[in-house]
Parts: C-alpha cells; sequence; structure tokens
C-alpha cells in the first residue's frame, strides 16, 4: 500500500506527519534526498529540514545522487524506513533521478510500501509528467533531461505553493495554462496531501493563512 506525505513546505506541516505515520518516530531512519536544492543553492532550506527530522528522533542519512554511486543508492533506500526528497528543482532532480537510476529504485520502494515525504519538486517528481512546473521551476538547470515524463506513482499533479508571497503568481499561471487539461492538486504551504492506498486527501482542508 502506497503512503505518501506530499507537502509545499515541509516546516509547515511537520506535526501532521508524525500523525500521519502513525508509528514511533525514534530510531527510524529516513533517506533524506537533498539534490533538488543544489542549483539554487538552498543550504539553509535543507539544514532546517534535516534539524526538524533529527527533533522528531529520525536517524537522517543523507543521499546526494548526483554523486553517489548504485550501490549506495539501491543499498540506502533498502535499508532506511523512510524516504525523504526536498524540494528546490524538479528538471534537475529528475534529470538525476533519471541518470542515477534512483527514480526507478525509488518508484519500487513505494509500490512496497516505504513511506515516501515528497516536499515541492520531490512531490511533482511523482506525477506523470512534470512539464507543468515550467512556470514555477527554471528547465535550464537541466540540460541533459530528455524526457519530462516522472515516476508516475501517482495519478495527480501536485501544485505545491499556491498563494505564497513569491511563487504564487508563477502557481496562478500553472493553473490558468493546464487546469483544463490536468488532474492539478493545488497546495497551500500550510497544507499536505496524504495518500494512504487509493485514499488521497488534503489537509487542513481550508489551508490556514497562507
Amino acid at each position: 500500500m502506497q503512503r505518501l506525505f506530499l507537502a509545499s513546505l515541509f516546516k509547515e506541516v511537520s506535526h501532521l506527519f508524525v500523525d500521519f505515520a502513525k508509528e514511533n518516530l525514534a530510531g527510524k531512519t529516513v533517506t533524506f534526498i537533498p539534490t533538488a536544492a543544489l542549483p539554487d543553492k538552498l543550504d539553509f532550506h535543507i539544514r532546517y529540514s534535516k534539524e526538524l527530522l533529527a527533533q522528531m528522533g529520525l536517524v537522517v542519512d543523507e543521499l546526494e545522487i548526483s554523486a553517489a554511486t548504485r550501490f549506495d543508492i539501491v543499498s540506502k533506500l533498502e535499508k532506511n524506513d523512510y524516504i525523504y526528497v526536498t524540494g528546490g528543482n524538479a528538471f534537475f532532480l529528475l534529470q538525476e533521478m533519471n541518470r542515477s537510476g534512483a527514480g526507478d529504485a525509488i518508484k519500487a520502494q513505494i509500490q512496497a510500501g516505504k513511506l515516501f515525504i515528497g516536499e515541492s519538486a520531490g512531490a511533482i517528481l511523482l506525477a506523470p509528467n512534470i512539464e507543468y512546473a515550467k512556470e514555477t521551476d527554471n528547465p535550464l538547470a537541466a540540460p541533459q533531461l530528455k524526457t519530462f515524463e516522472a515516476l508516475s506513482a501517482i495519478d495527480f499533479y501536485p501544485l505545491p505553493h499556491v498563494k505564497n508571497a513569491q511563487l504564487g503568481e508563477s502557481v496562478e499561471h500553472v493553473i490558468a495554462k493546464y487546469g483544463a487539461k490536468l488532474p492539478l492538486v493545488p497546495l497551500r504551504d500550510t497544507q499536505a496531501i496524504l495518500v494512504r492506498g487509493k485514499e488521497r486527501q488534503i489537509v487542513p482542508q481550508s489551508g490556514g493563512g497562507q
């Protein structure tokens, strides 16, 4: 059964993850993949997310897939309890997922029931295709990307950062361009998409604040 926790901004919904996991997090291990954040140098954001996970009692095992061997990628994904893919540039992330083989390995783990946390680009990665992210992410960051086809682990298209101060306008452009063509699921920074098997819900429904 799929267990997916998809968010715009993990720090705003980390308390929801504790409830979603439904188990004692202390001592659990998480494969932490910061690759999407490399083009925009989101170092502070990465540190903050890792600290949040550590405060929950999780053991963070970082895996930077653009520099890792195939053996390290597969072994870490298989042995650790959870997978966390950060935000950043979705096109660079997909490029490195395809190049390294990590995408197929992650999809296999998801299908096997391993809990997956996707933040922004990490959530978009699971869609059938990421071309719709051109309005919010720069595809030029991924010059070796040959296809926009992504993991197809879900049949909808997460759209993070609705009403966000920096990205909100770009998100509205995505809705205007693709809203009638794709099953978009818009998501505020204070919300998360929870997927358990074939069940999907957005919490909280109201979005609250930003």
